[in-house]
């Protein structure tokens, strides 16, 4: 078993064909935007079958329905915002990939 991947997001999703690919991103530690945030970097890509990601997305609404129903994270005007992350005022980081306009 290889070891752990820690990721932010999945910054970009790309389908071509039947493939799906998934590029996790993580907040540079070092790079920052003209706000001064940090900027995200490409970590890791998932890659897998159409059939395996419609797959995967079945288990991530379920996986999201658990975490409302369990109060951990709530919807807040279509963005879900962690309870414990005190953003509830529509500051959430906002997810920069073109493929979700």
């Amino acid at each position: 078993m290889q070891g752990e991947l820690y990721a932010d997001a999945i910054g970009e999703i790309t389908v071509t064909g039947t493939v799906v690919r998934l590029d996790l991103v993580s907040l540079s530690a070092t790079m920052r935007d003209d706000m001064g945030q940090p900027v995200p970097e490409h970590r890791q890509r998932i890659v897998m079958s159409l059939e395996g990601f419609a797959n995967s997305f079945d288990v991530l609404q379920k996986a999201m329905a658990g975490l409302i129903e369990a109060g951990a994270i709530r919807r807040n005007d279509d963005v879900v915002v962690p309870v414990a992350s005190g953003k509830a005022n529509g500051s959430a980081h906002h997810n920069a990939s073109p493929n979700f306009v």
